[in-house]
Formats: C-alpha cells, structure tokens, sequence
C-alpha cells in the first residue's frame, strides 16, 4: 500500500491533488493519504490577545481541520484510509518535508496553478517539496 502526503490549504489547487490521487485509486492503486495543513504561528497581537497559548494551539488546530475535512469526506468516500495532521507553526515546506519523514511517505502530490505568473512557475512550497523531497512529488496543475 502506497502512502502519500498530500498537503491541504483549502485551495482549489490542493482538492485537485485529492482528485488526482482518487483517479489513481480509481485505477487500482491502492493508497493511505496523510492529509497535511500547516497553519501559520500566532502573531504579536493574537498572543497579547489571547493570553493563553492553548487557545491559539485549539484555534489552529480546529482551523487547520476544517481545511482538511472536505478532502478527507472526498477520500473516506472512495474507501481511501487517512491520516490528519495539522502542524501549527512554522515554515510551510520543511514542515511538509518533516511530516513525509515522519509519516514513511511513499510519495506526495502536490496541486499548483494559480493564476497569472504562477502558470509558467512552481510557488515556492512546490519548489520547496520537488526540489527537496527524498520521495517523489507529482505536481497536479490545476486549469484556470
């Protein structure tokens, strides 16, 4: 069984990397998907705020699910096993970089697209992944 990162931002660039990945199960692959938001760590005004550390980390937490929750409807649908992992703080690629680690991943799909300048060149996570992934990496474009 092949394990894939796929990470989720809530952009339609990232639900077409699920589709990709269900087109290939729908072949016959046989996949768990490691579903992956990195949320952003809390700025200034948010910790004075808060005062509580806990309520950011629940706060990104519940966030950082709610993105993930329509890919994982669409995999657990098509009978897919998944994890969730939601990492709240630091810098997008090395934390999807740590989690293909962590996880065993066999590989990740990763969608890209969007409009303007980002059609001709990768966005800098994407480059990130391709560029520094021990596993393959397969770019879903999305057309706009």
């Amino acid at each position: 069984m092949l394990r894939i990162l796929i990470p989720i931002d809530g952009s339609p660039a990232a639900m077409a990397a699920v589709r990709h990945v269900l087109l290939l199960v729908g072949r016959g692959l046989r996949a768990r998907c490691v579903l992956a938001n990195v949320q952003a760590g809390a700025n200034l005004y948010e910790m004075v705020v808060a005062r509580d550390p806990g309520v950011l980390d629940r706060v990104a937490e519940e966030a950082g699910r709610d993105l993930i929750k329509p890919a994982q409807q669409l995999l657990g649908a098509a009978g897919v096993a998944v994890d969730v992992e939601v990492v709240h703080q630091g810098d997008v690629g090395p934390a999807l970089l740590d989690l293909a680690e962590r996880h065993g991943v066999d590989a990740i799909v990763v969608g890209a697209g969007a409009p303007g300048l980002a059609d001709r060149v990768l966005g800098s996570v994407t480059l990130d992944l391709v560029q520094n992934a021990r596993v393959p990496v397969t770019v879903v474009r999305v057309e706009g």
